[in-house]
């Protein structure tokens, strides 16, 4: 039996519920193997950040060619990557082994509002890791920084934003709903030909530290076991949904508590 595995290239969260750790929690949930490049420490907690520590650019990209020189990498997700020279190493390090699929969460601000990506670094994202994206999971405000436009708040000006941003070079966008208003988080996914809207019932729950890490990393996990980009878009949203549903099973920190990456468990 091949054991499907998925790579995530990110930051690490010191308290477990986004970042590197969100992402290997979900991998495993999905029964996917996870490897990671780590581009940042950060030192937070369900409160906030109170400190980042990039990693050397050349050391990121020694990590990536560990990885694909001995795993067969189904998928990537990359997360936080907090500096352009970073940017640039795994831009490199990707075109060398050019996986198949690679899911783009542009992570730009925590869900506490720390900021995660130096502001040097936004054109090198636009311009070095978008187009290697097969999809991009922006959330409406990444959505509309990355384009340097207002927020969008309708579903016609949403669907326009992800037609700009796919004109960056990625093959598809998933603008997530989940800032938005109403009783639905209504994600929107955008391609060449379609935009398919994804509904979930909003949950009233403060713990939603991870959300965007965990989604981007369950549609990188369906995608390494062999789903189509709509099916696993659809199977992550289901999950995450759940997820979310599940978060107060815990009381984990006093600030915004994880989501439950293992609700189909315990």
């Amino acid at each position: 039996m091949t054991t499907p595995v998925a790579l995530t290239i990110a930051g690490s969260d010191s308290s477990g519920g986004a970042g590197i750790q969100a992402d290997l929690k979900t991998f495993a949930a999905l029964g996917v193997f996870g490897a990671s490049a780590i581009t940042a420490l950060t030192a937070q907690n369900t409160k906030g950040i109170t400190g980042i520590h990039a990693v050397p650019a050349e050391f990121v990209a020694a990590q990536i060619d560990a990885v694909f020189s001995d795993l067969d990498v189904g998928a990537v997700k990359i997360g936080m990557v907090a500096q352009a020279a970073s940017i640039d190493a795994i831009a490199a390090a990707l075109s060398r082994w050019a996986p198949r699929y690679v899911v783009l969460d542009p992570v730009m601000v925590a869900t506490s509002g720390d900021r995660l990506l130096a502001a040097d670094a936004v054109e090198a994202l636009r311009t070095k890791l978008i187009p290697l994206a097969s999809v991009l999971t922006p959330n409406l405000p990444e959505a509309a920084a990355l384009l340097g436009e207002p927020v969008a708040s309708s579903a016609a000006d949403i669907e326009g934003q992800g037609r700009r941003l796919l004109a960056l070079g990625c093959r598809a966008v998933l603008i997530k709903g989940g800032h938005g208003e109403g009783p639905e988080s209504i994600d929107h996914l955008v391609d060449s030909e379609k935009t398919i809207a994804l509904a979930a019932p909003r949950v009233a729950t403060r713990n939603t530290h991870g959300t965007g890490c965990s989604l981007s990393s369950a549609i990188a996990a369906g995608l390494a076991k062999g789903e189509d980009l709509e099916q696993a878009v659809r199977s992550a949203k289901t999950w995450i949904s759940a997820a979310i549903a599940a978060a107060d099973r815990f009381s984990v920190g006093h600030g915004h508590g994880p989501i439950h990456h293992f609700h189909r468990f315990y």
